[in-house]
């Protein structure tokens, strides 16, 4: 009888010791998260951290955020061991639903890891690459695809320089895989692409609102035809606002994305033909962030 109790008493301690194991390995602890400067994806995107762990991207959570910039969750549940052998976090736009595991090409925001702290931004190198102080550019008004017409010449904007051949107007960082640039005049406080692109120099993706002749080789638009809703083409866009953007890729949006490195107002006496200056509007429109991993 004495033997069959000791052989309980070791098979149950045994079972504990077991227990125990599962339990050290399933131990988490929480990641923090501190952004600023995020917007509202809508209903079919989300956003992703990731820790990286051993060159490994392992997710911490999704979230959301609305309107006026607050996530749905600051706080994550994270596996303890793989958090404390974290190297990096990034931040990544997502699919919603989404199918795949794996993060999308689209990352945002990243830091290294400084103990159980670090610093988030747009330049890192496992994020965008670049915080767009060095872009700058300008613009001109003209309606080349007009048919020769000297008539409503300041109804569109190109990203061009007449007087250097014509040559590129803008001066921009190369995106990586997720992200494109895309033009914009806000007209009457309504947002109209003028197409996007990844190269200075070249048409861009857009033509829907142009004439009938072709317009030159590089980023632009004129908008004689085809008025979105509440607008009415041609237009005259002196004193209106254009904007060079980051996109990411897909976008589901008909508004110029969070990043805005460009911007100007259009003279309210802006001759067509001249080139004007673009500011650069980097830094109030990058966003940043902390994380923090309690020990």
């Amino acid at each position: 009888m004495k033997n069959i109790n000791s052989i309980l008493t070791i098979a149950i301690l045994s079972l504990f010791a077991l227990i125990g194991c599962g339990d050290n390995e399933l131990e988490t602890t929480v990641l923090d998260l501190n952004v600023s400067g995020l917007e509202n994806l809508g209903p079919d995107f989300a956003y992703e951290g990731w820790i990286i762990v051993d060159g490994a991207p392992v997710t911490t959570g999704i979230f959301n955020v609305d309107d006026s910039g607050t996530l749905s969750s600051t706080s994550f549940e994270v596996n303890k061991e793989a958090a404390q052998t974290a190297t990096a976090f990034v931040l990544t736009i997502e699919p919603s639903p989404d199918p795949d595991p794996a993060p999308s090409d689209v990352h945002i925001l990243a830091g290294d890891l400084d103990g159980d702290s670090g610093f988030l931004s747009v330049e890192h190198g496992a994020a965008i690459g670049t915080d767009f102080t060095s872009a700058n550019g300008g613009y001109i008004l003209a309606t080349p695809t007009d048919g020769g017409s000297d008539t409503d010449e300041r109804s569109g904007v190109w990203f061009l320089d007449l007087a250097a051949g014509p040559a590129p107007a803008l001066d921009l960082p190369t995106l990586p895989a997720g992200w494109i640039y895309e033009g914009w005049a806000v007209i009457d406080g309504t947002p109209v692409s003028t197409g996007r692109f990844s190269e200075v120099s070249g048409a861009d993706d857009v033509d829907g609102f142009s004439g009938d002749a072709g317009g030159p080789p590089f980023p632009g638009e004129d908008f004689l035809v085809n008025a979105p809703a509440g607008l009415s083409f041609p237009t005259d866009l002196a004193g209106k606002t254009v904007v060079i953007s980051v996109e990411p890729v897909p976008d589901n949006s008909p508004a110029p994305f969070l990043l805005k490195p460009l911007v100007g107002q259009v003279p309210a006496t802006a001759t067509d033909h001249t080139l004007y200056d673009l500011g650069n509007n980097a830094v109030s429109t990058n966003p940043t962030g902390n994380v923090n991993i309690n020990e």
